[in-house]
C-alpha cells in the first residue's frame, strides 16, 4: 500500500485536534477541589485557574473547603461571633503542634487570666485522727438518734409551738451571755443580753414570746469560751467532743465554765432536768438542717464543718474589730439559725454537786 495513503488522514487529525485545543481548558489538578455552587450560580471567568485557598486563615484556624449546594456547614464547622467564614474546631494534630510549640489553644474553662478560686482557711487540727474518728461516732449516732427525732418532732409539733420552743431556750441563755460579754469588756452588749431576757421573760411570758425583737433588742449569744479568746487564747486546735460535736480545746473548759451559770442546772429534780435537756437538744438540731444542706455532695464532710465552724468561732470573736460582716458567708453569721450545743445540755451525774 502506498504511503501517501496514511499521510492524509493523519494530517487531518492533526489539524482537528489544533482547532478544538482553542475551546477547551485545561482540567483540574487533582489535588484541587473543585468548588460548588449554590444553584443558579455562576462560576467567574478565573475559577478554573485560581489556586486553592489555604486549609489554614491568618488567625490560625481551620476553614472548611466547600458547602453544601444548601449552604450548611460541613461536620466539625462552626461560625463565630462576628460571622465570618465557618471554622472548624482544632484537630489531634493541632493540639500537639500547639503543645510542642508553646502555643496552647484558648480554654474557657481554664483561663489563667481568671483570677484564683477562694480558699477557705484550714483550721489547726493536729488531733485530726481522733477527731476523724469522732466524727463518725457523732455522725452515727445523728443518723440513728437525732436526725430522726427532729424529723418526727417537726411533723408532729406545730410550727408555732417549735418557735416558742426556741425562744425559750434562747431566752434561757442570755443570762450566760450577759455575764460573758461583760467580761469581754462589752458593758453594752451585756445590757442588751439582760434587758432581752427580762423582757422576754415578763412580757413574753416565760420566753415563749419574743417582744424583745418587736423591740429591736439584738440577741446576743456570748460564752466563755469566746471570753478566753477575748482575754489572749486567740489560736487553739480543733476538737470534737461525743455528742456536742465541734469545739476547739479552749471552748471545751470554756463549756466547763459556763455550766456553773446555766439556769437549766439549778433545776433539782433529774427528771424534768433530763426532759429540758433532750426537749433543748431536739429543738436544736431542727434548727441545723440548714447545715444538712450545706453538706450534701462534700467530698470531705469533716473538713467542711471543721473549717466553717472554725471561720465562724474566729468571726463570733474577733468579729466586732472587723470592718463590716463581709468576712463570713450569710449561712455563717446568724447564731439563732446555726447554734451550738450548749452547756445547758450537759448531763448532770447523780451525787455530783450543781455548783
Amino acid at each position: 500500500m502506498s504511503p501517501s495513503r496514511f499521510l492524509l488522514p493523519c494530517l487531518l487529525l492533526s489539524l482537528a485536534a489544533c482547532a478544538g485545543g482553542q475551546q477547551t481548558t485545561r482540567a483540574p489538578a487533582p489535588s484541587a477541589r473543585p468548588a460548588m455552587l449554590p444553584a443558579g450560580a455562576t462560576a467567574p471567568a478565573d475559577a478554573a485557574t485560581a489556586t486553592p485557598a489555604s486549609p489554614l486563615v491568618d488567625d490560625g484556624m481551620r476553614v472548611p473547603d466547600a458547602q453544601t449546594a444548601e449552604g450548611a456547614l460541613q461536620e466539625g464547622a462552626y461560625r463565630d461571633d462576628t460571622g465570618g467564614e465557618p471554622v472548624l474546631a482544632p484537630t489531634e494534630a493541632e493540639l500537639d503542634y500547639a503543645v510542642l510549640y508553646g502555643e496552647e489553644p484558648y480554654d474557657p474553662v481554664a483561663d489563667p487570666t481568671l483570677p484564683d478560686p477562694a480558699q477557705m482557711q484550714a483550721g489547726y487540727d493536729p488531733w485530726e485522727p481522733f477527731n476523724r474518728r469522732m466524727h463518725r461516732v457523732n455522725d452515727a449516732i445523728d443518723r440513728t438518734v437525732a436526725r430522726p427525732l427532729a424529723t418526727a418532732y417537726m411533723k408532729v409539733v406545730p410550727r408555732p409551738m417549735r418557735l416558742g420552743v426556741s425562744n425559750f431556750f434562747n431566752n434561757l441563755g442570755q443570762p450566760v451571755s450577759a455575764v460573758n460579754a461583760l467580761l469581754q469588756g462589752k458593758p453594752v452588749q451585756a445590757g442588751q443580753a439582760l434587758g432581752r431576757f427580762v423582757v422576754n421573760a415578763t412580757l413574753g411570758i416565760g420566753g415563749i414570746f419574743d417582744p424583745a425583737s418587736d423591740a429591736e433588742i439584738p440577741f446576743r449569744s456570748e460564752d466563755f469560751g469566746q471570753t478566753l479568746g477575748v482575754w489572749g487564747w486567740q489560736n487553739s486546735r480543733y476538737l470534737e467532743l461525743p455528742l456536742f460535736g465541734p469545739r476547739t480545746l479552749r471552748d471545751a473548759f470554756g463549756i466547763v465554765g459556763d455550766a456553773p451559770l446555766s439556769p437549766t442546772r439549778q433545776l433539782n429534780d433529774d427528771q424534768t432536768r433530763w426532759a429540758l435537756q433532750g426537749l433543748q437538744l431536739v429543738d436544736l438540731r431542727t434548727q441545723l438542717f440548714v447545715v444538712d444542706r450545706m453538706r450534701e455532695g462534700a467530698a470531705d464532710d469533716y473538713a467542711l464543718i471543721r473549717d466553717a465552724w472554725m471561720q465562724r468561732r474566729q468571726y463570733q470573736i474577733f468579729g466586732d474589730s472587723q470592718e463590716g460582716d463581709d468576712a463570713l458567708p450569710d449561712y455563717l453569721l446568724d447564731d439563732e439559725a446555726l447554734p451550738t450545743v450548749p452547756a445547758d445540755a450537759i448531763p448532770v451525774i447523780p451525787g455530783v454537786p450543781l455548783n
